[in-house]
């Protein structure tokens, strides 16, 4: 296996993922525009993935960074699914030897349904396009941090 140079940082290539146990959905997106777009959603079975699946996202696309969204209550509090995702954050460091950071995702699936509901009504509001929708918005609020208001 041959070492990966990364980007520096503004100039990477990031991949995002909304953690769910049923279901993943990943984005991938660019620091440098601070814009993101909705990949493949992956099943998952009690939160684990087809690893193959996400391999081949990961080979196409070569991200410098992975970004895993960090479900949280509404307090900030951590609930069973904040640690399950980030067990998942861990695995995906452990496969591909990528960086992982967390991201706080309050609110990302309400968001992402209001934007698909816009983009498509109802029929738009399929449970992969809103994990896929949801990774979007968690990249995009990665980025913010770069781009301040």
């Amino acid at each position: 296996m041959t070492k990966r140079t990364f980007k520096p940082i503004g100039e990477r290539t990031v991949m995002g993922f909304d953690f769910g146990t049923k279901s993943i959905g990943i984005a991938i997106g660019q620091e440098l525009t601070g814009t993101a777009s909705s990949l493949q959603a992956v099943k998952a079975k009690d939160g684990i993935p087809d690893w193959q699946l996400i391999k081949k996202q990961v080979d196409e696309w070569q991200p410098d960074l992975m970004v895993v969204g960090l479900p949280l209550n509404m307090d900030g509090t951590t609930q069973d699914v904040t640690f399950k995702a980030k067990k998942f954050a861990n695995r995906l460091h452990n496969h591909f030897a990528i960086p992982v950071e967390t991201q706080d995702e309050r609110l990302t699936t309400a968001d992402a349904k209001a934007r698909l509901f816009e983009q498509g009504g109802y029929r738009n509001l399929g449970k992969g396009n809103v994990d896929n929708m949801s990774a979007v918005i968690i990249l995009e609020s990665f980025f913010e941090q770069f781009y301040g208001d």
